[in-house]
């Protein structure tokens, strides 16, 4: 971990410290599939050692097994989120599949706690049991009673998608006992939050998201600890879920101004949700910064600011009100310059069961929000008319 302290700095300069040795000012974008291995003996020794998960060996071999590239964002993510090491996968989802696959295949463990609301695509992985697993679905404080002796993973999500509800990582960690706790971090970002310090085992991230920021890019990544890491690059290898170099790139890229976009964000989203729970077309607003928020406890103690993301459900058809906006991005994804807005039921959590969705606190009209780099007044403006038309 860098001994530099500053978030903004850390972001800056994490994943770059061999920049110097190179004699460039930029990363380097390397796109090689292949290595040269003169010395074959070495090279056998060094695809060996990638094969066992080792975070570095003498040649990369051979792209599937590891590249520079990729290597330097996950250096960097990994310091901002104050683990040893992370990995990065082709996506959010490969990444929450080599998770379960290595805190519970590998380990001979059949079992898992989720707590809801998740992520429409986590929650439905879990449920078909793809994986080989059994799940079971609880609230934040019914964890310890849900784990058994084959339980090898309990997975929660905070600010949880899509109604923001809080979750205490600490108090869901002592629950578990020694059962390993993942923690989706996407919504909160290394910047806002860092679960690793409240003791959960795996900080994950749809780095499609705020890491990469203006949605040109696909990608997730895991940080934990080194002996955890060296499971997840196993399973990496095996299935082939790496991360393209470019994608590498862009998302080292955008951690540098990471700080910056999700404080200018975050400012507009407390904007946005104080002036929509005034509004005589809005029904309920869901933010952490609002009085009476659910979990709103954690604030200060586990999470550093209120986030860019809000939910909220209109007095009249989420639908007609999303098919008024102008401005607003009518899309699913979340994290970029740009402002979006969804319907939950409809789109990212329509494969999780309405009853489902509505006992974790996910109604029918909620519409979630996340918060771009726009001037307030211009999103301002086009939610008020599109409420007031719809």
């Amino acid at each position: 971990m860098s001994s530099l302290d500053g978030m903004r700095t850390r972001a800056v300069h994490g994943g770059r410290q061999d920049l110097g040795d190179l004699g460039v000012h930029a990363p380097p974008i390397d796109l090689s599939t292949t290595y040269p291995i003169p010395d074959h003996a070495l090279g056998g020794e060094a695809l060996g050692a990638w094969a066992e998960g080792a975070a570095d060996a003498a040649s990369p071999v051979y792209a599937r097994l590891h590249n520079p590239t990729v290597a330097r964002f996950e250096r960097a993510l990994a310091e901002l989120e104050g683990t040893d090491e992370s990995v990065a996968f082709a996506s959010g989802m490969a990444a929450v599949t080599a998770v379960v696959q290595a805190a519970c295949l590998m380990a001979g463990k059949r079992h898992v706690v989720a707590v809801r609301p998740l992520y429409g695509g986590t929650d439905h992985l879990l449920v078909t049991g793809l994986l080989g697993t059994e799940t079971s679905y609880v609230n934040a404080d019914e964890v310890a009673s849900a784990v058994r002796p084959d339980t090898g993973l309990v997975v929660l999500e905070t600010p949880a998608n899509p109604n923001l509800e809080l979750v205490d990582i600490a108090e869901v960690v002592r629950q578990a006992g020694d059962v390993p706790v993942l923690v989706d971090n996407t919504f909160a970002t290394p910047v806002l939050q860092n679960p690793a310090a409240q003791g959960a085992a795996y900080v994950l991230h749809s780095g499609t998201k705020y890491l990469g920021g203006h949605g040109d890019v696909l990608g997730g990544v895991v940080a934990c600890a080194a002996r955890l890491a060296a499971p997840l690059r196993q399973v990496r290898i095996l299935t082939g879920a790496v991360l393209h170099p470019l994608g590498g790139y862009l998302l080292h890229r955008g951690l540098a101004t990471l700080p910056l976009r999700v404080e200018a964000a975050q400012r507009t989203a407390a904007e946005l949700a104080a002036r929509l729970e005034g509004h005589p077309a809005v029904l309920r607003v869901r933010y952490p910064g609002l009085g009476g928020a659910e979990g709103a406890g954690v604030l200060g103690p586990q999470m550093r600011g209120t986030g860019a993301m809000l939910a909220f459900e209109p007095a009249g058809d989420p639908h007609a009100v999303v098919g008024k906006l102008g401005l607003i991005t009518p899309a699913v994804s979340l994290g970029s310059v740009d402002t979006l807005i969804e319907h939950p039921a409809a789109l990212t959590h329509r494969l999780v069961g309405a009853e489902a969705r509505e006992a974790s606190g996910v109604p029918e009209s909620l519409l979630r929000l996340s918060a771009g780099l726009e001037d307030v007044d211009d999103l301002w403006s086009d939610l008020d008319q599109a409420l007031r038309a719809a």
